[in-house]
């Protein structure tokens, strides 16, 4: 047979192999669904108290061994305290879990807290089960209407099915946008309930809008307006720390030579050690950032919201200026003071846009009339003589010195508070963390918790100055610090008064003090201290308070608390009335006739 005869190959087209099934998500419980999710977003902390409702999560925990450290607080508000304290300290997301009922009325208060102050949370609340719901089952609060008004967004699962895809909205919505808190509501069933597994790796929100589109006019529009000023101001907000944007800040008033004030959530924004800066202005504020609020042509608003603890009487503030607003919530311009120029968006994005069109500014004698102002009053102003008394602002600097440019500091609300913002000194962003909007006590030492735990691997040194009536509100955390070793140096500014409360009713009612005297029930700090496994220690004097100050600094293994024992007639000042115009302020205390 010759090749010829020899039958010819067939080609035949080789099939095609049968496309393998892809293979299935792993089903899980709803419960290893939360923790798998909350791995996936990479949480490192979850502030939790456990409870009947949410007993199956806690039961993951200990199957799982999750990646992230569940840490467990003696109460829920401290809870979201300390997730708050996290998230400003660090810039991500706190997360806080607690049980139904009780457990999530309890953490109203630090709900509402993070939405004024627009810091981002995730809080998970347990529920009764669906079929339960609407039956007055025990522990069954209707956890949706109860925070509807004070969270950014709230969702109720109903099947283990919707969890992974509503824990990464809740996340999203959380972070983005203006910041702010999302309560995510679990039903008891869902966490038994199984379903198939897979963390969504985006999400799309029909509706929810935070991106705004690049406004190359009213930038020019805002330039043009910044280079036809003589006397420009620059108001600084804490959305300039939430987005970032302390560096863009910086050079943009270096480079114009623009003065900046910044509010309570500001401190820290921008260096207080530069020659532009004037300190916090309002209430509370220093003289010459309020007299160059009322006398500046240019007010630069930048991330912030004109609250009336800044304005004061509305229709007398900044009357000579133009207001340029930067703010990323459509809902906070010209609510409160009309812009004449507003640009929509993140401060970061706006300023970086702003920058090329900005330059240097001849702005000297602007920058000398403020700087009389400045010498005309000694801040804050005191008249009381040198008794060898031991005074609260006094020992506030000599915290600030020694944390220096390291220091966090957290804070409560009162005296303390202010005296706190007016001397600490704030030389880096996410350097001040309070309760301003809603004024918290009881908020300071939990935040303390959640800074030291979030800054842990750096080389913060965090301080959390307290009164002692707010500190009385969440004191019980001081064995959540202990258990963790966390070197947290606690301040109490102990005047056995609530401070804040009796200065008004010495200014203002006429020194009729009601209710305001709690030297009757204060116990010892220092023994309330190292009955949960803390050192403690007492000052009365600034001798005393120097030597206390370096033996708390020398302890690097658990929490000290410093008790100060300062006089109780002490006021903050300067301070603006309440309904005054800010150039109407009380720089000390009046003389007997004044």
């Amino acid at each position: 047979m010759t090749t010829a005869t020899l039958p010819r190959p067939v080609h035949r087209a080789t099939p095609t192999p049968a496309s393998a099934p892809a293979p299935e998500a792993p089903r899980l419980t709803g419960a290893d669904i939360f923790v798998k999710s909350l791995e996936a977003e990479g949480v490192e902390f979850v502030f939790g108290h456990p409870g009947g409702a949410i007993i199956k999560i806690y039961d993951a925990f200990a199957q799982l061994r999750p990646s992230f450290q569940h840490i467990l607080v003696r109460h829920e508000q401290a809870g979201t305290h300390a997730a708050e304290g996290y998230a400003k300290a660090t810039g991500k997301v706190g997360t806080v879990l607690v049980t139904s009922g009780p457990g999530a009325t309890n953490t109203v208060t630090g709900i509402a807290d993070a939405m004024l102050d627009s810091v981002p949370l995730v809080v998970f609340t347990g529920q009764v089960a669906v079929p339960l719901i609407g039956g007055d089952a025990f522990q069954e609060v209707d956890t949706m209407g109860v925070t509807r008004s004070v969270s950014k967004h709230s969702f109720q699962v109903r099947s283990a099915a919707d969890l992974a895809p509503t824990i990464k909205a809740a996340y999203h919505i959380a972070r983005t946008g203006r910041p702010g808190p999302v309560v995510v509501d679990l039903p008891k069933d869902i966490l038994v309930e199984e379903a198939a597994f897979e963390y969504p790796e985006s999400v799309e929100l029909r509706g929810y809008r935070y991106e705004h589109p690049p406004q190359p006019e009213k930038v020019e529009r805002a330039a043009r307006m910044i280079r036809q000023s003589e006397r420009p101001l620059l108001y600084v907000g804490g959305g300039t720390v939430s987005s970032g944007a302390s560096g863009a800040l910086t050079d943009l008033a270096r480079t114009a030579r623009i003065p900046v004030t910044t509010t309570l959530h500001g401190l820290g924004a921008f260096p207080e050690t530069d020659e532009l800066a004037l300190g916090m202005l309002g209430m509370h504020g220093t003289y010459w950032a309020n007299m160059a609020v009322q006398t500046c042509d240019l007010l630069i608003a930048v991330g912030a919201r004109f609250d009336d603890r800044v304005t004061g009487k509305l229709e007398a503030w900044a009357p000579h200026a133009e207001v340029i607003h930067i703010e990323i919530d459509p809902s906070c311009v010209s609510k409160n003071v009309f812009a004449d120029c507003a640009i929509l968006g993140d401060v970061g994005e706006v300023l970086a846009q702003l920058a090329p069109h900005v330059e240097p500014k001849d702005t000297d004698a602007w920058l000398a009339t403020i700087a009389e102002w400045r010498r005309q009053v000694e801040e804050p102003a005191d008249d009381t003589p040198d008794d060898g008394r031991l005074r609260p602002l006094d020992v506030v600097q000599k915290l600030g010195a020694r944390a220096g440019s390291r220091g966090v500091l957290t804070t409560d609300v009162g005296q303390h508070q202010m005296w706190a913002a007016q001397g600490f000194g704030f030389e880096r962003t996410r350097s001040h963390i309070t309760s301003g909007g809603l004024g918290t006590m009881g908020f300071g030492f939990p935040a303390a918790i959640g800074a030291a735990l979030g800054l842990r691997d750096t080389d913060a040194v965090v301080v959390s100055i307290n009164g002692d009536g707010g500190f009385l509100m969440n004191c019980q955390e001081l064995g959540v610090a202990a258990k963790h070793r966390l070197p947290i140096k606690l301040a109490i500014l102990n005047n056995s008064r609530l401070g804040m409360v009796r200065q008004w009713q010495e200014l203002f009612f006429g020194e009729r003090y009601s209710e305001t005297d709690t030297s009757d029930t204060n116990p010892d700090f220092v023994a309330l201290a190292e009955a949960f496994g803390c050192v403690g220690l007492r000052a009365s004097t600034p001798d005393e308070a120097d030597v206390v100050i370096a033996q708390a600094w020398e302890v690097h293994d658990r929490p000290v608390l410093m008790e100060f024992v300062v006089p109780n007639e002490e006021m903050v000042f300067p301070m603006v009335p309440a309904g005054a115009a800010t150039d109407n302020m009380i720089l000390k205390r009046f003389a007997p006739g004044e």
